[in-house]
């Protein structure tokens, strides 16, 4: 292998070098920007409830309705005795 031969080489490995430098430093940007992304969502929303938990919310919003009809009856009913 020539000088000139190893001189092209280096070069080429100083550009490959190069430009993985430059892959790697989007890398960590765009890492940097998922990051910030997922601190701003989790920061913002509202935390995620499972579909039965609406449902039971439902669920004792009508229990609560038939417990207070049903007193009004004991209520009502005792008035009369």
């Amino acid at each position: 292998m020539s000088l000139t031969e190893l001189h092209q080489l280096l070069t080429a490995v100083e550009a490959g070098l190069a430009d993985t430098r430059g892959h790697a430093q989007r890398a960590r940007s765009l890492l940097g920007e998922a990051r910030q992304a997922l601190v701003d969502v989790q920061a913002t929303a509202d935390p995620w409830l499972p579909a039965q938990y609406a449902q039971a919310d439902e669920g004792l919003d009508q229990l609560l309705v038939r417990l207070a009809s049903a007193g009004d009856l004991v209520s009502g009913y005792r008035s009369r005795l």
